[in-house]
């Protein structure tokens, strides 16, 4: 099983950038395909952006489409989760995650399997 650890969060004011990082360790990080996640206060855990193990194709939530952009390096053994044009709507604890086998297209966390800690991002206005 995959260990994830995001980084790359912190405070930053409407309209700035943050690159979020999710570190996997072992030798399989390149059999998973990636997904991000967030958890604003007082509301549900919403899918955000996924990506093949490949890095070649990738789908987004309506809500962050053109905004964020998922990508990962696998000789690093690190998924990332580009944030452009922050809004205050965008604060929550961010979080990746391995997706199950043929779960290819999923949005709900059931598909997930392997989870990290999170990131806490709050933006400001």
């Amino acid at each position: 099983q995959v260990q994830l650890v995001e980084s790359g969060g912190g405070l930053v004011q409407a309209g700035g950038s943050l690159r979020l990082s999710c570190a996997a360790s072992g030798r399989t990080f390149n059999t998973y395909n990636m997904g991000w996640f967030r958890q604003a206060p007082g509301k549900e855990r919403e899918f955000v952006a996924a990506i093949d193990m490949s890095g070649s194709f990738t789908y987004y939530a309506d809500s962050v489409q053109g905004r964020f952009t998922i990508s990962r390096d696998n000789a690093k053994n690190t998924a990332y989760l580009q944030i452009n044009n922050l809004k205050p709507e965008d604060t929550a604890v961010y979080y990746c995650a391995t997706q199950t086998r043929f779960s290819w297209g999923a949005t709900e966390g059931t598909a997930f399997g392997s989870w990290g800690q999170g990131t806490q991002v709050t933006v400001s206005s």
